[in-house]
C-alpha cells in the first residue's frame, strides 16, 4: 500500500510537493487564510472560522491577527492563549506545535520545509520537512526566522529579527543570526 502525499510529507522523507493531493490541501489552506485576512473589522484579531477548522487543532482564547499565512494549516497545533500579530507566516509541511501562552511578533516567520540540494530535484518538487516546535511561554520577536526542525523551549524568548537554525533551551534569550544566547539579563 502506497503513502498519502500528506503521510509522506510529514514522514521527514523526501516528498514531491508539486502532487495533486498537496496542491488541493495548500488550496484549502488559501480559501481559509483569505477568508480570515479579509473578515470584518469586528472579527480582526480574533480567529475567523475557517482557520477554526483548518488547523489540526486550537486552545481556548487564540488570536490571529491578520494578515496571516499558513501553506496548509492542517499540520499546526495551537495551545490556549496563543497570539499572532500582524504579518505571521507559517509554512507547515511537517508538524508545527504552539504552546499555550506563545506569542508571536509580527511578520515571524515558521519554516518546515527543506528544498533538495540538485536542483533539477529542487525543480521537480522534491523537498522535505521537518517539525517545528514551540513549549509553552515562548515569545518571539518582530521580525524573527525560525527554522525547519527546531525546538524553541518553554519561556524561552527569542529577539526580534533573529534566525534561529538550532535548538534553543527552556527560559533562554537569544538574538541574532544565527540565534545566539545572551550572557546576561
Amino acid at each position: 500500500m502506497t503513502q498519502s502525499a500528506l503521510a509522506q510529507m510529514v514522514s521527514g522523507n523526501w516528498y514531491n510537493a508539486l502532487v495533486p493531493e498537496l496542491e488541493a490541501l495548500r488550496n484549502v489552506a488559501r480559501h481559509a487564510v483569505h477568508a480570515h485576512n479579509t473578515s470584518t473589522p469586528a472579527l480582526r484579531g480574533l480567529i475567523e472560522p475557517s482557520l477554526m477548522t483548518l488547523f489540526k487543532a486550537i486552545g481556548a482564547e487564540c488570536c490571529i491577527e491578520a494578515p496571516f499565512h499558513a501553506s496548509y494549516g492542517c499540520n499546526t497545533t495551537l495551545g490556549d492563549h496563543v497570539y499572532f500579530n500582524a504579518g505571521v507566516t507559517i509554512l507547515d509541511s511537517a508538524p508545527v506545535n504552539i504552546g499555550s501562552h506563545c506569542m508571536l511578533g509580527p511578520n515571524v516567520q515558521i519554516y518546515c520545509a527543506d528544498h533538495h540540494r540538485d536542483p533539477s530535484k529542487r525543480r521537480a518538487g522534491i523537498e522535505r520537512a521537518f517539525p517545528v516546535t514551540l513549549e509553552a511561554d515562548v515569545w518571539i520577536g518582530g521580525g524573527a526566522i525560525v527554522m525547519p526542525g527546531v525546538r524553541i523551549g518553554a519561556g524561552a524568548i527569542v529577539g526580534a529579527g533573529s534566525v534561529i537554525t538550532k535548538d534553543v533551551p527552556p527560559g533562554a534569550r537569544v538574538v541574532g543570526n544565527p540565534g545566539h544566547a545572551l550572557t546576561s539579563g
